[in-house]
């Protein structure tokens, strides 16, 4: 089984070349040259690793363009980069309980409840990107709806119990409660 990083090129037998633009537990996302986007186990034995024996100035070149399409797609949510939920959550479920006791408690599953969690985010993301890019705002108003934005973050922070990574938790403006 190939264990491999995000910008790995591929070689597969049936889809031709490609490179890994994402990572899950058990597949790849990989986007191949003339097939497009598409999901791959890991232990699928027609995969087999590019490994350049001379790399070249247009190899480098090859990979910095790779680089940067990675962050463009992050950046419009062409994909998000994989937010692992924590171990302990694995699994577990999300009870809501209404103060009637005669009226049934709603349960969902935790890792539905983290997807929408990372998908607030991402959005947030996105939206900081939109208001700092745009060209009518005045910098005052950039200010402002940044400053929002992250006040948004910080009220996010109650969910970073829930992510594995620590660099991947909320973070809202430090010097304010």
């Amino acid at each position: 089984m190939l264990t491999l990083g995000i910008g790995t090129r591929l070689q597969h037998t049936q889809y031709g070349p490609g490179v890994i633009v994402g990572i899950r537990y058990a597949t790849y996302l990989i986007s191949f040259i003339h097939h497009g986007i598409k999901e791959v186990d890991k232990t699928d034995d027609q995969l087999e690793e590019i490994i350049p024996e001379n790399v070249t100035e247009e190899i480098e070149t090859h990979s910095e363009v790779e680089r940067s399409l990675l962050k463009i797609l992050r950046q419009w949510n062409g994909f998000g980069e994989v937010v692992p939920l924590g171990e302990r959550w694995q699994g577990g479920t999300l009870l809501l309980q209404p103060a009637d006791k005669g009226l049934k408690p709603k349960e969902l599953p935790i890792e539905d409840f983290f997807h929408k969690i990372v998908m607030l985010r991402d959005r947030l993301r996105v939206l900081e990107q939109q208001v700092n890019a745009h060209k009518t705002l005045s910098d005052e108003d950039k200010v402002n709806l940044q400053q929002y934005i992250t006040r948004c973050y910080g009220s996010l922070t109650t969910f970073n119990v829930l992510f594995k990574n620590k660099e991947q938790w909320f973070v809202g403006d430090k010097g304010s409660n």
